[in-house]
């Protein structure tokens, strides 16, 4: 026993910490941690009876970064003078931080317990033990930074020349000092597919929609004892997001993508990871090995993505009727506009400029209705787009073709990757013994899977080769009339609103806007895409107007059967053909009657009609002294003018047309054939019928 250990030392328990830095140390470094256990005997033969061991930290430093529940332990048992001695097979093991190192040694001189360790014991009280703790745990501290220092040196030197592969991600293996690509080609096509599809519908998170929605899985790489495996899984945000985000794709080497931010937090230590830009990164090498894209098509995704953040670019199209969201922007406050929706059911427009009221509570500055504005600015864009539109549409003839061959294709490894994962799971039933059930059992079952996976993914296939034959393909000749008339395309209910805000974004960075109070107009300045700026200004409509009216089609409908029809037979009248108000309502008697009104299209008198300016087939029929049907067939072939402004409706004729010489004459011509029809032969009315 040491003179520096008392009776008063053995009166109470000594306390034995055991300490490993990192899970791979405990896991391999198997020899160090016995060395630790083993001085328990040590402490035993300095004469302590009562030995208490503390390994709650095995696999956690003691740099002071991470909270250690067994030093604590340890601390709070010395404060309680319980504990005689400290050990540790080095002293080292306590702390590698001057912090926590010095407070161990105080609160065992305050409470007279000795560290000890396999070399020597330490009193703290003594003034040369104290300065040879205060240098080792100095020394502890220096001796760790500068083991990190060189660890640090090293990776980046093996980084900067493109050597330092940790964890290559799905789609890539580890090569001697570089990458190569799976030789899966399933994997190749699923890699491929994600940027080929964002690129296409413009948002990651459509491109999420997508592939959930044709049943496509993405690869993953999952860590085994052994390797990196590939595994197969439901594609998340999180995942598509990561490939189309990692330069290692366009054939780019990086390190240092990340830094690691250090904040307290009361007396904890709390890291959190930013993610640098990519001018940032500590290494950047491009062409380091063959990628899935082109580096042109991974940069024009970063863009892509960028802007569909809302706080740096306009944002991802959106559902909504409002063409402009995430593109106004306010000329007086320089906020972006918001977008609310109002009417009846809640499908109108109306940009306002609310951010200032949000944030600081002040008066908005500008709101206005938004249809009239859309329906500009498309007016512009369609203007803009018109030349290339041929050109466009015999692209898109190319793309839908090749859309659905890629689809087909990406269906077709995924079949036969099953193909050989139920043929594999089959090998093995066929190899187990018949009567080892226990295991017979268990790969029957896997066998099951292996055949329904199987199914599920040739009925993939089969839907997808049904589901856009080359039959219902639209021709090219169809796709060229397309693209004549984009006019009418665009304001197609059926027609993506989605898509359209897409092509908006396309053409135009951004639109600043203000309202001429005097002139009661909404001005837009225009910024487009290629640097071009124009001004456009649009009225603005009053209080109570309402955009959504019926089409002009229709009105001029309503005009000419209100000469000769009242409002019910109308509203019947439009009913029948199809017609709805500009709400989407059937027609009454009560909606033709407020849209004459508004129009000033003048009533139908029943009591004027026999001087009525315009008839209808029947009374037109009359007054010039012919069957409606000679009339009728008689308007049809030019002769005499008529209208007829719906196909399940009927023939309007003015009065002065049929009372014209040129029209009396084909009458008189039709009355005179009429006259000579030859009558009925009297032997024509009895019918013989042989009874032979």
């Amino acid at each position: 026993m040491s003179e520096k250990i008392t009776t008063r030392h053995l009166g109470r328990k000594a306390i034995l910490y055991v300490r490993q830095s990192s899970n791979h140390q405990v896991l391999n470094n198997q020899e160090s941690r016995r060395l630790q256990y083993g001085m328990e005997k040590r402490i035993r033969e300095l004469g302590f009876s009562d030995v208490e061991i503390i390994d709650d930290d095995l696999g956690r430093t003691a740099s002071g970064s991470v909270q250690r529940v067994g030093f604590e332990r340890m601390v709070a048992e010395v404060c309680l003078g319980k504990v005689g001695a400290v050990c540790a097979r080095e002293v080292s093991r306590f702390a590698r931080n001057s912090r926590e190192w010095h407070q161990l040694v105080e609160m065992c001189s305050l409470v007279d317990a000795v560290l000890v360790d396999h070399e020597t014991i330490y009193d703290p009280r003594d003034s040369n033990d104290r300065l040879l703790l205060g240098l080792k745990g100095s020394l502890n501290e220096y001796e760790l930074d500068l083991l990190r220092h060189r660890s640090l040196e090293a990776r980046k030197a093996k980084a900067a020349r493109g050597e330092l592969i940790l964890t290559p991600p799905a789609g890539f293996e580890k090569e001697e000092g570089s990458l190569r690509k799976d030789p899966d080609r399933r994997v190749q096509a699923a890699i491929t597919l994600v940027f080929d599809k964002c690129l296409e519908l413009g948002s990651a998170r459509q491109t999420l929609m997508w592939l959930i929605e044709q049943g496509l899985d993405l690869p993953v790489k999952t860590r085994t004892l052994s390797k990196w495996t590939t595994r197969w899984k439901r594609p998340t945000y999180q995942t598509v997001i990561r490939i189309l985000h990692n330069p290692i794709y366009a054939g780019a080497y990086t390190y240092g993508k990340t830094e690691m931010q250090a904040m307290a937090h009361g007396t904890r230590l709390k890291k959190s990871s930013r993610r640098r830009p990519v001018g940032e990164y500590a290494v950047l090498i491009h062409d380091h090995h063959e990628g899935y894209v082109s580096r042109e098509r991974f940069e024009r995704v970063q863009e892509m993505i960028a802007r569909n953040v809302t706080k740096r670019g306009s944002g991802a199209a959106r559902n909504g009727r409002a063409l402009l969201s995430g593109l106004l922007r306010c000329r007086r406050c320089a906020s972006k506009l918001t977008v609310m929706y109002t009417g009846t059911k809640h499908d109108i427009p109306r940009y306002c400029c609310a951010r200032g009221s949000l944030d600081v509570g002040k008066s908005r500055c500008i709101s206005f209705g938004g249809v009239s504005v859309d329906d500009a600015i498309a007016a512009e864009v369609l203007r803009a787009v018109e030349p290339g539109a041929l050109e466009a549409a015999a692209h898109a003839c190319e793309d839908s073709a090749m859309e659905h061959a890629k689809l087909l294709e990406t269906l077709g490894l995924e079949v036969q990757a099953a193909t050989y994962a139920a043929g594999r799971a089959h090998e093995q039933y066929d190899a187990v013994d018949p009567r080892n059930r226990l295991v017979a059992n268990e790969l029957e079952e896997r066998w099951n899977d292996a055949l329904e996976k199987l199914a599920l993914a040739e009925n993939r296939l089969r839907a997808a080769q049904s589901a856009a034959p080359e039959s219902r393909r639209p021709s090219q000749d169809a796709m060229l009339a397309i693209a004549s008339d984009l006019g009418s395309v665009w304001e197609d209910p059926q027609t993506d609103v989605t898509l359209k805000k897409r092509i908006v974004r396309t053409l135009i960075d951004e639109i600043i806007v203000d309202i001429d109070d005097d002139a009661a107009e909404v001005v837009l300045v225009v910024r487009w895409t290629g640097g071009v700026h124009s001004e456009l200004r649009v009225t603005k409509r009053r209080k109570g107007q309402n955009k959504a009216h019926t089409s002009r089609d229709t009105i001029d409908v309503v005009r000419v059967l209100a000469r000769i029809c009242p409002d019910a037979t109308i509203a019947l009248y439009l009913s029948r053909n199809g017609l709805l108000t500009g709400r989407g309502n059937r027609w009454t008697k009560e909606r033709v009657t407020s849209l004459r009104s508004h129009h000033k299209i003048p009533r139908y008198r029943p009591e004027a009609a026999e001087s009525a300016e315009w008839l209808n087939l029947t009374d037109a029929a009359a007054h010039a002294q012919v069957s409606p049907t000679t009339l009728r067939l008689a308007i049809e072939r030019g002769e005499v003018q008529g209208l007829h402004p719906l196909p399940n409706g009927p023939w309007v004729i003015q009065r002065e047309e049929l009372d014209s010489p040129s029209a009396q004459a084909r009458f008189e011509v039709a009355r005179s054939r009429a006259a000579r029809a030859a009558p009925p032969s009297v032997g024509q009315l009895d019918l013989a019928i042989s009874n032979t």
